[in-house]
C-alpha cells in the first residue's frame, strides 16, 4: 500500500458507531455501602438525560470490596466500565485514571461518596451544551465542620488570587467540562491538585451552577494536617515566583521590625536609661524562625515535586481494568 492511500480513510470507516456523548467520571474509596445507591440514582437521572452515555468508575485501592460490586455492576449494565488502581494513590490521581479514559464529548466528573446528589449531573451537562466549556459545580448550603469549610475559604481565596477566575467552590468535585478543555491539561492532571482551577487557568470559560450537598457519613479524610498539605500546595503549583516574594516580603518585615525595634530602643533608654533587649530580640526570633519554616516548607513542596519527576514515577499502577 502507497503512502498515499495510507493517509486516505477508507469510507466504510465513517460507518463506525461513535462513542458516548456523556462520561461519568466516579472516583471511590471504600465506598461499598453506597455504591449500589449511586449507580441507581445516578442511572436513573442519566437515562431521564437522554444523552448517550458510559460511566467510569474508578476505584482508588479500596479495601472493603468495592471494586466486587463494581463487577456486578459492570456484568449487569453495559453504560458501566470500571478501573481499579493497585493502591490508594489518592483523588486527583484516580480522577486521571478516568478522565483519560472516558470517551464522552462532555465528562462529568464526581465522588463515589453521595455527598452530592447524582440527580444534579443533567444541570452539569446542560450547562456545557449551552456553551461553557466547565460547569463548576458550587456547593451552596455545604453541610461540612468548620474544621472543613475554614481551611477551604482560605483555599478558595488563594485560587481566585492565583488563578484570576472569580468562582467560589474550587474544591467541589461534582463539574461537567468540554473534552476539548480537559485534553490539553491531561500531563498535568494528577501531578497538580485541583482539577477544575488548573482547566480554568487555561483560560476556559465557566459558569458556577448550584449543586446539593449532604454531610458526609464518616469520618472525614481531610485532617488539618492534609488540608495545610493542600495549602502548600496551590502555593507551589499556582503562585507564580512564591520564594521570591517570600523573600521580599520577609526582608522587607524584617527590615521594619529592626528600624521599629531600633527607634524604640532609643526612645526607651532615653526616657528610662533601661532597654528591654532580650525578651523583644527573643520575640523577633520566634517570628522568623516561623516564617522560615514556613519557606522551607515551601522548598520541600518543590523538591517532591522535582523529585517525581526526576524518576518518572507513575502517578498510580492499574490493577484491573473493566
Amino acid at each position: 500500500m502507497s503512502r498515499q492511500e495510507t493517509l486516505s480513510a477508507p469510507e466504510d470507516d465513517l460507518d463506525e458507531p461513535r462513542g458516548p456523548v456523556l462520561s461519568v467520571v466516579v472516583t471511590l474509596y471504600d465506598e461499598a455501602g453506597t455504591l449500589e445507591e449511586l449507580h441507581r440514582r445516578l442511572t436513573a437521572a442519566l437515562e431521564a438525560l437522554g444523552r448517550e452515555y458510559e460511566v467510569l468508575y474508578v476505584d482508588d485501592g479500596s479495601t472493603d470490596g468495592s471494586f466486587a460490586i463494581l463487577e456486578r455492576l459492570h456484568g449487569s449494565d453495559p453504560h458501566v466500565r470500571a478501573v481499579r488502581l493497585k493502591r490508594n494513590a489518592g483523588q486527583h490521581p484516580a480522577m486521571h485514571a478516568g478522565l483519560s479514559r472516558a470517551r464522552g464529548e462532555i465528562v462529568v466528573t464526581m465522588d463515589g461518596d453521595l455527598q452530592n446528589p447524582p440527580e444534579d449531573a443533567p444541570r452539569l451537562v446542560e450547562a456545557v451544551e449551552a456553551g461553557y466549556d466547565v460547569a463548576s459545580g458550587r456547593r451552596a448550603a455545604r453541610h461540612d465542620s468548620w474544621g472543613r469549610t475554614l481551611p477551604s475559604r482560605l483555599i478558595n481565596g488563594m485560587l481566585r488570587r492565583f488563578t484570576g477566575v472569580a468562582i467560589s467552590d474550587f474544591g467541589c468535585a461534582f463539574n461537567a467540562y468540554r473534552r476539548e478543555a480537559v485534553e490539553p491539561m491531561l500531563g498535568a492532571i494528577g501531578r497538580q491538585k485541583f482539577t477544575k482551577a488548573l482547566v480554568l487557568s487555561g483560560g476556559a470559560s465557566v459558569v458556577e451552577v448550584d449543586v446539593g450537598h449532604a454531610a458526609r457519613q464518616g469520618v472525614s479524610r481531610y485532617s488539618p494536617l492534609r488540608l495545610t498539605r493542600l495549602a502548600l500546595h496551590v502555593l507551589a503549583g499556582f503562585w507564580p515566583q512564591p520564594i521570591q516574594t517570600a523573600g521580599v516580603v520577609l526582608g522587607t518585615l524584617c527590615t521594619l521590625a529592626s528600624a521599629a525595634l531600633a527607634l524604640y530602643g532609643v526612645v526607651y533608654w532615653i526616657s528610662r536609661g533601661d532597654f528591654p533587649g532580650p525578651l523583644l530580640l527573643g520575640a523577633l526570633v520566634v517570628a522568623v524562625l516561623g516564617v522560615q519554616g514556613f519557606i522551607l516548607a515551601l522548598v520541600g513542596e518543590y523538591l517532591g515535586r522535582i523529585q517525581r519527576i526526576v524518576e518518572h514515577r507513575p502517578l498510580y499502577v492499574v490493577e484491573r481494568e473493566l
